[in-house]
């Protein structure tokens, strides 16, 4: 029977962090991360956007603004140290009508608590940094805003981990824990110290620790559609002002590290948990699970659950999606916007009791084990900052 000293569920961008900044506090441990896929990062971490995000949406007290404002700065150091190709194009945040121009003054504002670079431009400025952007008067330029491949990121990440000394174990997916034994479909571990990353899963497996009694994920289902356009058709990624009271950003135009442009995501609720592509992954209790909480929503909820359905599903119409766009940029059209991209879930930790989204990073752990329940989005621009928050948890927890 395999023995490790610290044993971490889930091979995403926050696992395998995890792991590495455990490796590095304590060197003499042996620390080993199990992954239920053929390769890390095969679900969130390698389907996001690939935007390193700045941290300016986010209210100061919020862990998420600190992590956002440190991680752009690591992860954008990472690349560059490695060699990783980054786009440096900055994003604008652009405002249709009067309403949303009061907004930005919001977003300058928690901007500036948060210590992140901001421009504020006017409506000629913002033509000289993107000649299709359409605005209201005026726009929030984020010059540290940039783009990079997630997958290539990952696999350089998993490669330092196990140069570190972290072993990987791909195809090995976890089972249960009992009597202080882990057991997965190859193993039974002997583990010192456990922590779950396990993302989309997260909620399962701490309730077999005796966490997230109050905490489930519902997961959401992220849609782009790619141009077909040459790269270099957008200078800048293009945002809409958010609505600060959901953690989705709405429709936007995100330019790749490759110059290629793409528009979204969505955030469709999904009925299962790996809901990418038909009837793929598909399992009976998840669906009837998920389907009766968000039928629970739909009913009532504190963040009109009922209104974000309606207004999402929507969005699987590819007309509708360029539509949304058409308003952030001139000449996006259905003729350039022809397919989808490889689809993403959103694992979103909602409070069952409270009936809530929860908008931050979430932790439960003990003296035995730690549970990540809510890396929240941005997570991959915070990976490294949060995993070095959760490795300092987990001292404090086995002093």
């Amino acid at each position: 029977m395999p023995i490790s000293d610290f044993l971490v569920i889930g091979g995403g961008v926050i696992g395998l962090n995890i792991a590495r900044e455990i490796k590095k506090s304590f060197a003499d441990a042996t620390v080993t991360v199990i992954e239920k896929e053929p390769s890390c990062g095969t679900h969130a971490s390698g389907r996001n956007s690939g935007v390193l995000h700045a941290g300016f949406y986010y209210t100061a007290d919020s862990l998420k603004a600190r992590f956002t404002r440190d991680g752009n700065r690591l992860l954008t150091e990472y690349c560059e140290e490695r060699k990783i190709p980054l786009n440096r194009c900055g994003k604008l945040v652009v405002a249709r009508d009067e309403s949303e121009d009061r907004m930005l003054d919001e977003l300058l504002r928690r901007g500036q608590r948060n210590g992140v670079q901001l421009q504020e431009v006017s409506a000629e400025e913002v033509r000289e940094i993107e000649p299709r952007a359409i605005t209201f008067k005026r726009a929030i330029f984020s010059p540290t805003t940039s783009s990079a491949d997630p997958s290539a990121v990952l696999m350089r990440m998993e490669q330092d981990a196990k140069v570190e000394g972290v072993a990987v174990r791909n195809s090995e997916s976890y089972v249960s824990m009992r009597n202080d034994r882990i057991t997965t479909k190859v193993n039974n571990y002997d583990a010192g110290y456990v922590i779950n990353a396990a993302g989309l899963h997260a909620d399962k497996v701490a309730r077999d620790f005796g966490f997230s009694k109050r905490f489930r994920i519902l997961p959401f289902k992220g849609l782009y559609l790619k141009s077909s356009a040459p790269p270099g058709e957008f200078r800048t990624n293009i945002y809409p002002v958010p609505d600060l009271n959901n953690p989705f950003l709405g429709v936007h135009v995100t330019v790749q590290v490759d110059g290629h442009a793409k528009l979204g995501p969505t955030a469709i609720p999904a009925l299962w948990r790996e809901q990418y592509n038909g009837l793929d992954n598909f399992r009976m209790g998840e669906f009837f699970e998920i389907a009766s909480r968000s039928a629970s929503f739909f009913a009532a909820s504190r963040f009109d659950f009922k209104r974000l359905a309606l207004t999402e599903m929507r969005k699987y119409s590819r007309r509708h999606m360029v539509s949304l766009a058409s308003s952030l940029a001139r000449g996006i059209t259905l003729d350039t916007f022809r397919n989808w991209s490889k689809p993403g879930i959103r694992a979103q930790l909602v409070d069952i009791q409270a009936r809530k989204l929860e908008m931050d990073f979430v932790l439960e752990g003990d003296h035995k084990s730690m549970h990540v329940l809510n890396a929240v989005s941005p997570g991959w621009t915070c990976s490294i900052p949060f995993s070095r928050h959760v490795v300092e948890e987990i001292k404090r927890k086995l002093q």
